[in-house]
């Protein structure tokens, strides 16, 4: 089954909000990673547990009774304090079919080599193609910093970013559903 895997430490809340919404809706195995509980993700998944055993509560009502405790299959992981590991817990964890969420180029990088499809917080797919690329700029830029050269600047989540990565998400998710069911 499809397993959605998201680098949450640094994912925007309001991208966060489209995955747990897709989650929840399809009932994917997920796991929201980071170093610090999450409240919207312990909301969801309380939230979401919560609608199964209503549903359940109906089908029993209904005559079903062939149905097993029901919870959430969202988790929020929550690992030690440190510079990778979120992204290391990821990356031993993920394995195929799954898609993972995150804008950590090397974590990224990590992932395609174990054929996971990858996705940004801003709608764009890391692929084999497009990886060296990626990795040189990251790269560049990284040494740059360094040098005093160039500030990193992360430019602010709007409605357009939002709608980018919401529709790549969808479309993503779409086609690995069909493909994976």
């Amino acid at each position: 089954m499809l397993t959605v895997y998201v680098d949450a430490d640094s994912c925007p809340t309001n991208i966060r909000s489209i995955i747990l919404k897709a989650v929840m809706r399809h009932n994917l195995p997920s796991y929201f990673v980071a170093d610090r509980p999450l409240k919207d993700v312990q909301k969801a998944y309380q939230d979401h547990t919560k609608q199964l055993r209503e549903a359940a509560r109906a089908r029993i009502e209904a005559g079903d009774d062939n149905l097993r405790a029901i919870k959430s299959r969202l988790c929020m992981v929550v690992v030690a304090p440190g510079m990778d590991s979120a992204d290391d817990w990821i990356a031993e964890h993920c394995t195929a079919p799954a898609f993972a969420i995150t804008h950590d180029i090397p974590l990224a990088d990590r992932l395609v080599e174990q054929g996971i499809t990858v996705l940004d917080d801003r709608g764009n797919t890391f692929t084999k193609e497009n990886m060296a690329q990626r990795l040189s700029i990251r790269n560049a830029m990284k040494e740059f910093r360094e040098m005093g050269v160039f500030a990193e600047k992360h430019a602010k989540v709007g409605p357009k970013q939002i709608k980018a990565f919401s529709d790549a998400f969808d479309t993503l998710l779409t086609s690995l559903l069909k493909q994976y069911g």
